[in-house]
């Protein structure tokens, strides 16, 4: 098996920056960091570039399609927050290098009626009958839940379906414009939770209202996959998401598009535009713009102080279809924003990249990657510059490797 040896490089491992600076790959595994190169070695010289583990987005609903424009921009694995690419169905997906990798929620616990159904045009609305939504395979799409009964009979039906960890939906629409959307109540939402975790199941929690974040940790959920927007935090909150040791995905990147703040300033990036078509520009150049009173200084206000409370961020995008209705975010290139965001926001551009790597590994037990070392998959990022020090140059890509492959771009 050929023997692919980077040299030269500046070595971020998810952690910290290495003194090696040379990284060995066999097949789809790294096998030394450091170390003499074999005299059979294919070699890149990465002088005057940076090697990072392949980037995570911690928040998608994604396709093959969105799979494979993540991994021009360095994305290596998503994790999907609503959707049908769970474990029977993404056999196609696991060994095709093409492509990003894909763990998923399936579909998330909600009421009938509740977010996301006032997504759906009227007429095509998922559970229409107040039941479950199937789609034509017959398997399970929409949990619909009004009792704590009912919310923990989904669990083992989720498990059984191949999700890789458990959904709740807490909103009462009121960020997105429909406010009075039927909402899981607290004890619906406690033993659903607590039923998850007696499967041994990692849970997490779509909240975008302060009050929606606390019903959720106070079920004891392991992981937010949005800050809340709708206030400025308050010490109360931050310190009952510390204690608790939950993680939080903050999506800024979401937050201001629901905001009305469009990614024009990234679409008109070349470093972006040139990976991404006319759909997903005009997307990208579009925003959801259902929360225009938010502010985004206090979004960011509160992400820092979560981080210095001690609270484990990951990056995440909340990207979805290419259409403008869900505007401001696309696969791939908004992880390079909210990394963006979250040294606005006060981390040092080391704690982002941490927190699109190493720690979303760790909180969703993918041992396998998210770091650097021998013995893990070779999913790796190659740019040029600094990013450690400078984070604007996770966009200039020079190589992309998944599973030891190297991404061939036209």
């Amino acid at each position: 098996m050929t023997i692919t040896a980077i040299t030269h490089a500046r070595v971020f491992d998810g952690e910290r920056v290495r003194d090696e600076t040379t990284v060995l790959i066999e097949g789809p595994t790294v096998v030394a960091v450091g170390g003499a190169v074999p005299a059979e070695a294919d070699v890149v010289d990465a002088r005057g570039g940076t090697l990072l583990p392949g980037l995570f987005d911690a928040h998608t609903h994604t396709s093959q399609q969105a799979l494979a424009l993540a991994l021009k921009f360095g994305v290596t694995t998503e994790l999907e927050m609503q959707g049908a690419l769970t474990k029977a169905r993404r056999a196609h997906i696991e060994d095709d290098d093409t492509v990003a990798d894909v763990r998923s929620a399936g579909f998330g616990i909600t009421p009938p009626g509740g977010h996301p159904s006032e997504l759906f045009p009227e007429g095509k609305r998922p559970g229409g009958d107040g039941g479950p939504a199937r789609d034509g395979l017959g398997d399970l799409v929409m949990p619909f839940a009004t009792t704590p009964e009912e919310a923990a009979g989904f669990i083992p039906k989720l498990v059984e379906a191949g999700s890789d960890y458990i959904k709740f939906m807490v909103d009462d629409g009121t960020v997105e414009g429909h406010p009075g959307l039927p909402c899981l109540d607290q004890a619906t939402l406690n033993a659903g939770v607590a039923e998850a975790r007696r499967h041994g199941m990692l849970t997490v929690a779509h909240a975008l209202t302060l009050d929606a974040t606390r019903m959720a940790i106070e079920a004891g959920i392991d992981g937010l996959v949005h800050v809340f927007m709708d206030r400025p935090h308050t010490d109360e909150i931050i310190g009952l998401i510390a204690d608790s040791g939950a993680f939080v995905v903050p999506c800024v990147v979401l937050n201001a598009s629901m905001m009305g703040i469009t990614g024009a300033a990234q679409a008109d990036d070349h470093r972006v535009a040139s990976r991404l078509d006319g759909a997903w520009l005009t997307t990208l150049r579009a925003s959801f713009d259902r929360y225009p009173q938010g502010k985004l200084e206090d979004v960011l206000a509160t992400v820092k102080a979560l981080h210095d409370a001690g609270v484990d961020l990951l990056v995440g995008s909340d990207a979805s279809v290419p259409v403008p209705f869900l505007g401001g975010v696309a696969h791939g290139a908004s992880v390079h924003q909210e990394m963006r965001h979250l040294v606005q926001a006060g981390l040092s551009p080391l704690e982002a990249l941490r927190a699109a790597t190493a720690t979303p590994a760790r909180r969703f037990s993918l041992n396998d990657r998210g770091r650097i070392a021998g013995g893990l998959r070779a999913d790796l990022l190659l740019v040029d510059g600094d990013p450690t020090t400078d984070i604007d140059r996770t966009l200039d890509i020079r190589a992309v490797w998944r599973r030891g492959t190297r991404l061939v771009t036209q």
